[in-house]
This record gives C-alpha cells, structure tokens and sequence, in this order.
C-alpha cells in the first residue's frame, strides 16, 4: 500500500501479497529471527487485547517446541481475516502457517499496519492513540442480520 495513499484498505482484499516480505525489509528480519514476538503482537490485535502479546508470544514458543506453532498460527491467521473478511488464498491458513510461517506472519503484519494498527504498541495504545486522533477503530463489531 502507499504510504501517501488517503484511500482506506479495500474491506476483504489483502493489502499486500504473501510474497512481499522484502515491502518491510526490517519486519521480514525481525520475523525471521523472533516470529514468536511478531505473531504475539498480531494475537493481540486479532484478539482485541483479551490475549496480551507477551502471553500469546510464550504460548507460541511452547507450541513450537511440539510443533503446533503452526496450528495455534494458523488459528490467528483465521481471526485476522475474519476481521476484515480477507480471502483465504493462495493456501489454507493451517499450510501457510506449516510451510511459509515467515512469509504469512509478515503478511499478517503488514496488513494490520495498513489499515490503522501500530502491532508493537499493543491493542490498549492503539485505542489510546484513536481517541486522542479522535478516529475511529479499523475494527467494528460484526453484528448479524436476519
């Protein structure tokens, strides 16, 4: 997305490819070396900060070590595109998160970057800085019609 750009995200269209991990060179790294820091702010995010990053980062790296990182990834993934009511393509969140964890974390990232989110404050500084911008959220709550 342009960063000069005034026109909001498309509501269900990624902003971004899988592939365009190099858009923010310095996420892509930091996610290769720390994907459960990233994927801890993305949780926080998605969860409207029921789930602190910190907490979400720990539970991460403990599902690594068994090699469920990739589900408890994946179920997040899910969430995010809930959210925005983002495609699941080219791949199920689940493959994405097995085989191309960098790459869909860095996604994940860049998406809620471009649509309001500053992921490194956490969900609680993020509403702080919409109510002193007097914005409101990128997230409204689904309501469900009959």
């Amino acid at each position: 997305m342009d960063p000069n750009s005034t026109k909001p995200p498309a509501h269900g269209q990624w902003t971004t490819g899988l592939y365009d991990c190099f858009e923010d060179r310095s996420n892509c790294c930091f996610t290769c070396f720390c994907p459960c820091v990233v994927f801890g702010r993305i949780a926080e995010i998605a969860d409207k900060g029921t789930i602190s990053s910190n907490k979400a980062c720990l539970l991460y790296s403990a599902l690594g070590a068994i090699h469920w990182a990739s589900l408890f990834g994946a179920t997040y993934r899910t969430k995010l595109r809930a959210l925005f009511s983002l495609p699941e393509e080219p791949h199920s969140d689940c493959f994405l998160h097995s085989c191309c964890c960098v790459c869909s974390l860095t996604q994940e990232y860049r998406e809620l970057q471009n649509r309001g989110f500053d992921p490194a404050i956490g969900w609680e500084a993020n509403v702080e800085k919409w109510k002193r911008e007097g914005l409101e959220p990128p997230i409204t709550e689904q309501r469900m019609n009959r």
